[in-house]
């Protein structure tokens, strides 16, 4: 038996470590006294006198025009504030609608000469056209129709919650039901009914990327192809916390004050100063604890908008507070594909080419995230693998069901589970083992920077030495032994890799502000426009400044979530925060340390050229007992009269950052099942993960974050799958129907990684959050199929549940299966 890689980074207490030596050390997260002994303060926590509640009435439809809404019973109601609907809200003075997507006009409906249909773009009905674009607008509560299940139709405020949630029970409506699609393939058919006018259709866009000419030439000259048909389910996020918002209006000042669970409070001050037509600089957004967002709480919803215009209708607080079922019904979903992949190999199992073609689930409103994340898709299918051509069309169905956006991962795990399905399926129809084959395909290290055959940029990266390390780690070559031998007991043991490759980490163009702030007793605070929803940021980033000023971690307070304190700022997402926010805090941190060494020369009578720093202390060099401590430099710095000529009062630095590019982290895992053929079971025996995310500032937050991922991973490849029905009703609107994986289902981690720097930022870091999520899904179903291959299968899919594995066994031949003569 190989050696078992023992799980879990050992911490280290903060003050145990020396200054300067912080970045790098597993040191405890300063959070978890606070969340672990109840003192969190989460959105539902904020009270506030006179508060009124707020709850929204769903559509009991998937798809249906709304004839009437009657409210005189609820209104009648003696808790009952008031009660809204669209047309309410029109003759307040509101637009009624919050911006959901733009598309491209040239990418609406094409015609049988791929040519954009200008006119159907132009009648979008539901959208504006403006300079070749179609802006998608959303209801804040529905107009005349309802195009999913849940989609609000109506709003109460009340001064009781339940009262509230009464109230809507008692609201009457009065609806036209329509044919819904929920189903790809039906929706864009031709014969379903259009959902929108803007895609009569319902193909709301198409694209493409890649050089289809070079990719027909690689066709053309394949020994063999190789095409895999695979689909990713629909997930629905279910964080710990439910949407929620707390808003207030200061009539006093004209002020608009909204707390609220969010990954982003920029993005939400300004999607509220648009929909409630109110300058920027009014509203002030604070986000409290955040449990769990996984970019489902990027964006506002029609609550958190509603919530905030209510409280200035009505002169009082207003808090929402969805349910869990409401954030299954109205929450966005993710996930959704269908996608065809085919590859072009040379007789010794070279990639030439790759081609396919994505449909993807937009649901009922097109959104920014569910029109980028296909495209995602598509631009990260080469994977980890050196293609020279390559070619993949995107179309974008818009169905009755809850719209599609972002979730951890957003576009990549789709990407890396289809082009490592194909990966593992190119090994078997070619018969070389599957890890050779990646081997064999991997970008060599010298290549980097490079760019893709479908446009994608990859900074840096050594795929060899993590696929290497994670086959060391699990004893690859004696598991192939024991599963020899296990088949010939008639168990069925698999393994699966999967070596993944993702962008994140910010782009070319994107921006981050930061600024360290020292006070006269050498307190340091730290402000920055990222927010922490989990993932440790109050430890990482005060790791960093740390190092810089040579201080104890204790001595930083860590600022996020306040658009008053940080004017400008691009949340939380894309795994951005340590290459963005990270590198941004570092260079104030620099320039407060510089500004501190021009005054310490100062007090010591010396020049800035010859004061050295060490140790939190200032001295000039050659003499170490000519020296000041950084507080003592902290003090001085607010006295006049101690300064040096030219040099401003005050200890603090602003600054803004923009990477040279995004970062390419990366990894191999691999994943050993067990299958039953009896009862089609899979069995998740052991994990093994290696990854690579440039140097690591806390690897105990590098481990946490890669092991969460991972698990939700799993979640959804053995066990998430949401369900509609042919009438458009959510199957699994509850967690008694949607299967969630516990703490038992995930086997221990074992998990090591590899260090390859990025170039695009100081730090040379790259993104974590979402890597664990996209290297596991493949690694999980490889294994499965590589289970049962003796059984005549080849090919699962997600989620591998035990009926759809037995399925797949008895229709591969039942007489097969163990036990049968």
């Amino acid at each position: 038996m190989p050696e078992v890689v023992a799980v879990g980074i050992e911490t280290t207490d903060a003050d145990e470590v020396r200054p300067g030596e912080m970045v790098g050390t597993a040191v405890q997260r300063r959070e978890d006294r606070r969340l672990l002994t109840g003192d969190a303060r989460y959105t539902d926590d904020i009270q506030q006198p006179r508060t009124g509640y707020l709850a929204l009435l769903g559509s009991q439809y998937a798809h249906a025009g709304i004839e009437s809404i009657d409210a005189s019973d609820a209104e009648a109601m003696d808790d009952v504030l008031a009660v809204y609907t669209y047309d309410d809200l029109v003759a307040a003075g509101l637009d009624g609608t919050m911006p959901a997507a733009e598309l491209d006009s040239e990418d609406l409906t094409r015609d049988e000469d791929g040519e954009g249909d200008d006119e159907s773009a132009g009648d979008a009905g539901d959208g504006d056209e403006d300079d070749g674009a179609v802006e998608i607008d959303r209801p804040l509560l529905a107009d005349d129709r309802a195009r999913y299940q849940g989609q609000p139709v109506a709003a109460v405020v009340a001064t009781e919650r339940y009262a509230a949630f009464d109230a809507i029970d008692a609201v009457d409506v009065s609806y036209d039901r329509l044919d819904a699609a929920t189903d790809l393939d039906e929706a864009a058919s031709g014969a379903a009914e259009a959902i929108h006018e803007f895609a009569p259709d319902n193909v709301a866009f198409e694209w493409d990327t890649g050089d289809p000419e070079a990719t027909d030439e690689a066709f053309a000259e394949a020994d063999h192809t190789v095409t895999l048909d695979t689909g990713n389910n629909r997930v629905i996020p279910t964080a710990l916390e439910p949407r929620a918002a707390v808003a207030r209006y200061q009539p006093s000042d004209d002020r608009l004050v909204v707390e609220l669970s969010s990954q982003n409070p920029h993005a939400v001050q300004d999607r509220l100063a648009e929909t409630l037509d109110i300058p920027r600089h009014r509203i002030t957004v604070r986000v409290p604890d955040v449990g769990g967002g996984f970019g489902a709480k990027l964006q506002p919803y029609s609550g958190h908008l509603l919530a905030a215009w209510c409280a200035m209708d009505l002169d009082r607080p207003v808090k929402w507070q969805a349910r869990r079922t409401d954030d299954f019904l109205s929450m966005v979903h993710a996930r959704r594909q269908e996608t065809e992949l085919e590859a072009a190999l040379d007789e010794d199992g070279h990639i030439l080419g790759l081609r396919g073609e994505i449909d993807a689930d937009l649901g009922g409103y097109p959104t920014g995230g569910g029109i980028g994340i296909p495209r995602g898709t598509a631009g990260m299918l080469c994977g980890a693998y050196d293609v020279d051509a390559a070619h993949v069309t995107v179309r974008g169905v818009v169905t009755n069901t809850a719209p599609i956006s972002a979730y951890r991962g957003a576009g990549r795990p789709e990407a890396a589970y289809t082009i490592e399905r194909l990966a593992s399926a190119c090994a078997r129809a070619l018969e070389i083992d599957p890890a050779e084959f990646r081997r064999r395909n991997f970008v060599p290290p010298e290549a980097f920077p490079v760019e893709t055959a479908l446009e994608m940029e990859y900074d840096s990266g050594e795929y060899a030495k993590a696929l290497d390390r994670a086959l060391e780690m699990l004893g690859y070559e004696a598991f192939r032994e024991r599963q020899a031998e296990a088949r010939e007991e008639e168990r069925y043991l698999g393994v699966g890799l999967s070596s993944y490759v993702e962008i994140c980490g910010g782009w070319e163009g994107d921006l981050e502000s930061g600024q360290v702030r020292v006070d006269a007793d050498g307190g340091v605070f730290v402000e920055t426009g990222t927010q922490d929803t989990g993932q440790g940021h109050a430890t990482s980033y005060a790791q960093l400044v740390a190092d810089e000023l040579g201080i104890p971690t204790e001595d930083i307070e860590v600022v996020e979530g306040d658009t008053d304190t940080v004017t400008e700022g691009g949340g939380t997402a894309g795994s951005r925060s340590l290459p963005m926010a990270g590198s941004v805090l570092q260079r104030s941190a620099e320039k407060v340390r510089e500004k501190a060494r021009t005054i310490a020369a100062g007090e010591l009578e010396a020049a800035p050229e010859d004061v050295a720093f060490d140790d939190g202390e200032f001295h000039v060099r050659g003499a170490p007992e000519r020296s000041v401590t950084f507080q003592d430099v902290a003090e001085a710095a607010y006295d006049p009269g101690d300064l040096p000529d030219e040099v401003e009062p005050g200890l603090e630095a602003s600054s803004y950052f923009e990477p040279d590019g995004s970062t390419a982290p990366f990894g191999t895992h691999v994943a050993v099942v067990e299958v039953d053929p009896d009862t089609g079971e899979v069995d998740l025996k052991r994990f093994v993960a290696v990854d690579d995310v440039g140097p690591q500032v806390n690897p105990k937050l590098v481990e946490g974050q890669i092991i969460g991922g991972i698990a939700q991973g799993i979640g959804q490849t053995l066990y998430e799958d949401g369900r509609y029905d042919e009438s458009g009703n959510l199957a699994t609107a509850s967690l008694q129907d949607y299967a969630l994986p516990k703490s038992f289902d995930v086997p221990d981690i074992e998990w090591d990684s590899t260090v390859t720097p990025s170039p695009n930022n100081p730090l040379g870091v790259k993104g974590v959050g979402e890597a664990g999520t996209i290297g596991s899904m493949a690694a999980v179903v490889n294994a499965a199929i590589d289970a049962v291959e003796p059984l005549g299968i080849d090919a699962l899919d997600m989620p591998l549940t035990d009926e759809r594995v037995w399925s797949a066994i008895d229709a591969a031949g039942g007489d097969a299966v163990a036990g049968d003569d």
